[in-house]
């Protein structure tokens, strides 16, 4: 019996012996996993550990992206938004001169046209102003010139200018003598008459077609024909 007893606490020590190796074999294994993950991720993205960590780094760039870019587009869209609610230029809203803008040796006259915005907002113009002479033979409505026009905002305070042509009477008769300008916005309905700075008289044509051209807007610079 004590035999027996003796030979059961020996087995009983080498078995708590062998768990305790089993158990600091794990433990160095943890520790020689942990090491090796830790260099992975510090020594770039060669290996396949480093092209994850990259892989995940990218992924937070990206949603990161994603935001700024969200931002962005928010902003031009509201800025989008905001130009589509401009309204268009009004008649009361703008101050509207004109002035002889002849240069000696030009075959034709040039009166420069310019529309201020003094509404307190920005607005849009688009395309031709709508011109007519008083002339002492009747109104004369101006012809388009033809050169391509586009849509601008014109701030709050700026200015844009247009041309208007007309043939000099050196014909050496009286001619057709004008008496004012009345010009009409783009898309407006209300006229504006301001006093003819050109040439006193037109020379009397045959009646076919206007002789007077209308520029688009922006087709003139301050004071000067396009």
């Amino acid at each position: 019996m004590r035999v027996r007893k003796l030979t059961f606490a020996a087995l009983a020590v080498a078995a708590g012996l062998s768990l305790t190796a089993c158990n600091g074999d794990d433990g160095t294994a943890q520790s020689d996993g942990s090491s090796a993950s830790s260099a992975s991720s510090t020594g770039g993205g060669s290996g396949s550990d480093g092209s994850d960590q990259g892989g995940s780094d990218q992924g937070g760039s990206d949603q990161g992206g994603e935001k700024g870019s969200g931002g962005q587009g928010t902003a031009a869209g509201s800025g989008s938004d905001e130009n589509a609610k401009v309204g268009k230029c009004r008649t009361d809203d703008l101050a509207i001169t004109a002035q002889d803008s002849t240069i000696d040796g030009d075959t034709e006259g040039t009166v420069a046209v310019t529309f201020v915005n003094g509404g307190g907002s920005d607005c849009a113009l688009s395309g031709y102003a709508g011109v007519d002479l008083k002339t002492s033979e009747g109104d004369l409505s101006a012809t388009r010139s033809g050169q391509e026009s586009s849509p601008m905002i014109l701030k709050d305070g700026e200015s844009v200018h247009f041309g208007v042509t007309y043939p000099i009477n050196d014909s050496g008769g009286s001619g057709v003598s004008v008496t004012a300008l009345v010009v009409t916005p783009p898309d407006e309905t209300k006229s504006f008459s301001l006093e003819w700075p050109g040439a006193a008289t037109l020379p009397v044509t045959d009646g076919a077609g206007s002789p007077v051209k209308v520029g688009p807007m922006g087709s003139a610079g301050q004071g000067g024909a396009s």
